[in-house]
């Protein structure tokens, strides 16, 4: 991946829209190391991790776990990861989680190569694609879980002491999961494209089982939750598996090249809901505003054949209804997100860090996509009605405050990155966080002796869960940290996954900007390539 000459003018151009908008508001952005939480943000992924820990594991506390996984159904599924303070290992947002990680290194990989995390970054991704490869053992059977969140759920121990059902489940032709496989298809490619150039045969064969797998999905179509009963009580498919068939159809586009992919996101379009759906939050589940400012890039590129352009701009106006939604621009009021007093956006009650870390990540990639279109119609956000547009550096400016409210820059100056800052949350809802470290104390701690010596404990964690980001506060910013409060202490690989790339980019644009950005006149435009 290569950070050209017009991603440093854009990154310099938007920060300094940015600081002039603030300045004119009568207030300045708070300095935040983005570097510091981006080295952070990277070690959140070691303590999720599943299997035989390899030797550089920098996160000492944990140890090996979930060694037999798969025994019991004859395959290998070692590996992988935890999604969040419990020990089920669920294919579809561990998917989504490597898509954005991958996606972060595609958008700013020069950035996070410039900061020397590169080849953490690369591992990150890597943990879940290798798990991909073993569990993808048919061209058309995926194994999507492996244990069982209500069994799971009972206990409160330790993964190297886990007691609970080890149970696999898997999708294939008489139980399909196109959601499920569609994601991890889109995984694979978004991963083949971050390792094009350190390692080609890698990259090759991730391409190869994305290529099945999208195959896979769309032949045999049905929603994973209705195959896999167990899931539909933590990640059910609610908005079905169409815009997974569509995100899918378009990483495998970018990363082939093959016309085919582009025409089916055109052909499916309307059928699939892609120019449809007018969509305010984008997560594990919902693609759509994903999937809308993909296609947008290949309009704004000029990556496309005529006929494909009108359809194209539906999804592109689809895209620009999210994005102004984000930024209060629509409308009707209804069609915007909702933002607490301190200015996050905010969704819904249980982890709603997760549409803040996902929105701001969006909002950044698509100032980008404005500002490469170049001057004219293509460099500005039309919102809703027509009268309210909004410039690359006004998109931009929305995502780095929602960035900023996340590390500390909110009314109870807490950050909700772990371990970042002066004050942010002890007490994370995190089974192995919350227990003395198995390396300290080998003996078994059993499911009842977890929640009677442990989870009832109302001083900190004994271990800090470093570079997670916890369900954060309510629509009032109100956060309460206890571990018991899972809805706000909880924290999830997908809600830290997209601010990778995010930390690792603001790190390059705050030294950049220098101590007075505002003042200073934009540097000529350089160009510095990292390997992906």
């Amino acid at each position: 991946m290569r950070r050209s000459s017009g991603a440093a003018a854009w990154a310099l151009g938007v920060a300094v829209a940015f600081f002039l908008a603030a300045e004119a508001a009568g207030a300045a952005p708070v300095p935040h190391d983005y570097e510091q939480a981006l080295r952070k943000s990277l070690l959140y992924f070691e303590a999720q991790r599943s299997g035989r820990l390899p030797h550089g594991q920098r996160v000492a506390w944990r140890d090996h776990s979930g060694l037999t996984d798969g025994l019991e159904q004859g395959v290998d599924l070692v590996g992988g990861y935890y999604d969040a303070g419990d020990h089920v290992k669920f294919g579809l947002p561990m998917a989504f989680t490597v898509t954005m990680l991958s996606w972060s290194l595609l958008e700013y990989g020069g950035d996070v190569a410039a900061a020397g995390e590169l080849a953490h970054a690369l591992e990150s991704i890597k943990w879940g694609t290798d798990y991909f490869i073993k569990a993808h053992t048919k061209p058309d059977e995926l194994w999507a879980e492996v244990g069982d969140g209500d069994t799971d759920h009972y206990c409160w121990q330790r993964p190297e002491d886990m007691t609970t059902s080890r149970q696999a489940y898997k999708v294939d032709r008489e139980r399909p999961g196109s959601d499920v496989a569609g994601e991890t298809a889109a995984a694979l490619a978004a991963a083949s494209m971050a390792f094009r150039e350190t390692n080609p045969h890698y990259a090759h064969l991730l391409l190869h089982h994305a290529q099945q797998l999208f195959e896979f999905a769309d032949k045999y179509r049905g929603k994973y939750d209705s195959s896999i009963a167990e899931v539909k009580s933590y990640y059910a498919s609610v908005s079905g598996y169409h815009d997974e068939l569509l995100w899918a159809a378009l990483w495998l586009h970018r990363a082939s090249g093959r016309a085919s992919y582009l025409d089916y996101v055109v052909d499916n379009a309307h059928e699939f809901g892609g120019t449809g759906w007018a969509i305010t939050e984008f997560s594990w589940d919902v693609k759509y505003a994903g999937v809308q400012i993909l296609a947008t890039r290949l309009l704004l590129r000029g990556e496309h054949e005529e006929r494909h352009r009108a359809t194209l701009e539906g999804y592109r106006a689809k895209a620009e209804h999210y994005v102004c939604a984000c930024m209060g621009r629509n409308a009707a009021a209804e069609d915007n997100v909702e933002r607490s007093p301190g200015g996050m956006l905010y969704v819904r009650q249980w982890n709603n860090m997760q549409y803040v870390t996902s929105a701001a990540y969006l909002l950044s990639v698509y100032s980008g996509y404005l500002t490469e279109a170049g001057a004219g119609e293509g460099a500005a956000v039309t919102c809703a009605g027509g009268e309210a547009s909004a410039d690359a550096g006004e998109v931009f400016a929305h995502a780095r405050a929602q960035v900023d409210y996340v590390l500390g820059s909110n009314p109870r100056g807490i950050s909700y990155l772990v371990g970042y800052g002066a004050k942010f949350p002890a007490r994370v809802h995190h089974r192995a966080a919350s227990i003395v470290p198995y390396k300290d104390r080998k003996e078994f701690i059993g499911c009842a002796q977890g929640f009677d010596d442990w989870f009832g404990r109302k001083s900190a964690n004994p271990n800090v869960v470093v570079g997670a980001i916890v369900g954060g506060p309510d629509r009032h910013d109100r956060f309460r940290d206890d571990r018991v409060n899972y809805m706000q202490t909880e924290a999830c690989t997908y809600n830290t996954a997209p601010m990778v790339g995010m930390f690792a980019m603001l790190n390059r644009v705050a030294r950049e900007q220098g101590p007075s950005p505002a003042a200073r006149r934009p540097e000529s435009s350089r160009s510095t390539a990292a390997a992906e």
